[in-house]
């Protein structure tokens, strides 16, 4: 991956097109805080407004693909650019056109364009995506650089059947195909890999298509904590990005984006905070921009899907 010529003396720049939360750590609350943290200016678009994240029951929800377009064609006039174009929850199906259109008039040559296409998760769609928000969000991914589906997620684009569990050549296999939907890299979040050698682990596992046919594949253990704290792939995907825009390689930024987030669990279970609320982001600020340990650095595993 390559990122913006970083070299005047304001912040690099990302176009944030997430929805607004009221309630529940996780969209435009999460990616400003961790954006800011991490010295880049975040510009919002919002996608619609929930009054909590999704796993509130009884959320309200209102679809903003109106102001989108307002803001867009605004944006438009005042010819903004951004150093990265960073996707996530979308409020209907006809938002997916906004989002390319943006892409294109957003983008300089050094932009960076991640795509969380966010549909689901444990094997299932999210009360407000239907099968038409996966059709949208093949062609979607078309414009991205990196995508950051989780399992679910990877399963739906594929048109694969989800499974709790999936071994290392499958997994690099849905990588491929993943890419040859359109971005150079691709990273999945939440998959639990099971070899006949090796013990169940859950995993990041990560792609890069490289010039000249060749490619990398890495392999993230992490620890496994029996808990569920809704944000987590916001959390990753922003962390990410942000990551990228200072110049940081693929590996390293998911290694950051993983102790992130494992730092904060850690602290919310330390605490007993409600996990349906999100990990407490406030109290692990500050060990965001840390240095990254050759402990953690070395937990890449490399492997090759054409064993």
């Amino acid at each position: 991956m390559t990122s913006a010529d970083i070299t005047k003396n304001t912040p690099p720049t990302v176009l944030a097109i997430h929805d607004l939360s009221g309630f529940g750590r996780g969209s435009l609350t999460t990616v400003l805080t961790i954006m800011g943290t991490m010295g880049v200016q975040a510009c919002p678009i919002p996608t619609s407004l929930l009054s909590a994240h999704i796993e509130f029951e009884g959320f309200s929800f209102l679809d903003l693909t109106g102001e989108m377009e307002k803001i867009i064609t605004h944006w438009q006039k005042l010819g903004l650019k951004f150093d990265a174009v960073y996707t996530g929850f979308l409020g209907s199906p006809a938002q997916a056109a906004l989002v390319r259109r943006a892409i294109g008039l957003f983008s300089h040559p050094g932009t960076i364009r991640v795509i969380d296409p966010v549909l689901g998760d444990n094997g299932s769609l999210y009360p407000t995506m239907d099968s038409s928000m996966v059709e949208e969000m093949r062609l979607l991914i078309k414009d991205a650089d990196i995508i950051t589906p989780n399992l679910t997620e990877a399963a739906l684009l594929l048109g694969e059947p989800y499974r709790e569990l999936i071994d290392s050549k499958s997994i690099a296999a849905w990588l491929e195909r993943l890419a040859d939907m359109g971005p150079q890299a691709v990273v999945i979040t939440s998959a639990i890999i099971s070899d006949e050698s090796e013990p169940a682990a859950s995993s990041v596992i990560a792609y890069n298509r490289l010039p000249h046919g060749r490619s990398e594949f890495w392999q993230v253990k992490c620890d496994y904590i029996p808990a569920h704290y809704p944000g987590t792939g916001d959390i990753f995907a922003s962390v990410l990005t942000g990551s990228l825009l200072w110049r940081e390689e693929l590996p390293v930024a998911i290694a950051r984006a993983m102790r992130f987030i494992a730092t904060g669990i850690e602290q919310s279970e330390l605490a007993g905070a409600p996990r349906k609320h999100g990990i407490l982001l406030e109290q692990v600020l500050p060990s965001l921009n840390g240095p990254l340990s050759r402990t953690r650095s070395q937990q890449l595993f490399p492997y090759n899907s054409k064993e």
